[in-house]
């Protein structure tokens, strides 16, 4: 597949310079073709009968299998989840943290999972988003490290080797990484992934992979994560991370993310480094650039000027990027259908 025949599958590429799939990627018109499917289907034959439920059964394990593939693990270690945000209150609430326990979080962490780890009981620890000030606020009671791939916010990539070699469990927000740049999840404790981003999914859906699902307690069970029970309450989990997923996942949203993940082209993550290095390129001198080279595919930039007006204005150009609200930057986020035509038209209009 060449670049063009890999663009010309999103139809917002042929009006916008899209550049937000740190939010949300382009839908391409097979994803798109594969929901409205779904839902006439479902409008003309019903939602019910074994031939439907097999059915759904069926994408529920092949959307596993791609997600799972997406950042190297084995699918029987991913649970199907409705965001990145439920994947992290799932591993958190599972530890069962107490207020003598610590979670060490940095001070770029998405409220997706922020929420979860305060929520959880314990006690927060927030440091800098370096490694060596991660490690440096590791105690006797910590019992779990809480961080980004790639921070949502400056777009830097943190070497996760060097933190999961504290021993200290680890959770990683995937939600920048999984799908933007080469990821191997199988050596960390848990690894969130966001489709809508940039494997260009629908909406509700999402992935967490747990390397030892029989460790971590089931304290938020779906309808989904038995395998029996009794009506007691009591229940035997499914084997592996399925007894995580967060619940029904609808026929639609399935079909979609299956579709989606088959559009991306196996020379994705190379072009994806080359046109965020080619993005920083444009921009260096005319803003100013915080995200290191060569981090990831999101480039951040301080503009000169009110940063809310600017996006409201390069959006009037059709030039789509996302300001990070009270931090003063504006986040430009680069896939592999990224072309120079876009670049030269965020240049241009900034």
């Amino acid at each position: 597949m060449t670049f063009e025949e890999a663009r010309a599958q999103f139809p917002v590429l042929e009006r916008l310079a899209y550049l937000n799939a740190g939010t949300n990627g382009p839908l391409a018109r097979s994803t798109t073709a594969a929901i409205v499917d779904a839902v006439e289907n479902d409008a003309r034959d019903g939602r019910s009968g074994m031939e439907w439920f097999e059915r759904v059964l069926a994408l529920r394990d092949e959307a596993r299998r791609g997600l799972a593939a997406v950042i190297g693990v084995a699918p029987e270690l991913l649970a199907l989840t409705d965001s990145t945000s439920r994947g992290c209150t799932i591993a958190i609430a599972g530890l069962g943290l107490t207020a003598e326990d610590e979670v060490v979080v940095t001070d770029q962490e998405h409220f997706g999972l922020l929420g979860p780890a305060h929520a959880s009981g314990a006690r927060v620890v927030v440091t800098a988003a370096d490694e060596d000030a991660i490690l440096a606020a590791v105690t006797p009671r910590t019992r779990l490290i809480a961080t980004s791939h790639v921070l949502w916010t400056t777009g830097r990539k943190l070497e996760l080797e060097r933190l999961r070699d504290t021993g200290v469990p680890l959770l990683v927000d995937g939600a920048q990484s999984s799908g933007a740049i080469p990821v191997d999840a199988s050596g960390f404790d848990f690894y969130t992934i966001s489709p809508q981003k940039w494997l260009c999914g629908p909406d509700q859906t999402g992935g967490l992979y747990v390397r030892d699902p029989e460790r971590l307690p089931v304290t938020l069970p779906s309808l989904l994560a038995a395998s029996s029970y009794e009506p007691t309450g009591a229940f035997v989990p499914k084997d592996g991370a399925s007894r995580f997923d967060s619940g029904w996942t609808s026929v639609p949203a399935l079909s979609g993310l299956v579709a989606a993940l088959a559009t991306h082209p196996e020379w994705r993550y190379t072009r994806s480094a080359e046109m965020a290095a080619r993005c920083r390129e444009l921009l260096d001198g005319i803003v100013d650039v915080v995200t290191p080279p060569g981090h990831s595919t999101l480039v951040s930039f301080r503009p000169a000027g009110n940063p809310t007006e600017l996006v409201a204005q390069l959006h009037e150009l059709d030039v789509v990027v996302r300001e990070l609200p009270g931090r003063n930057l504006i986040r430009a986020a680069v896939g592999w259908w990224t072309s120079e035509d876009d670049l030269q038209r965020l240049v241009s209009a900034l």
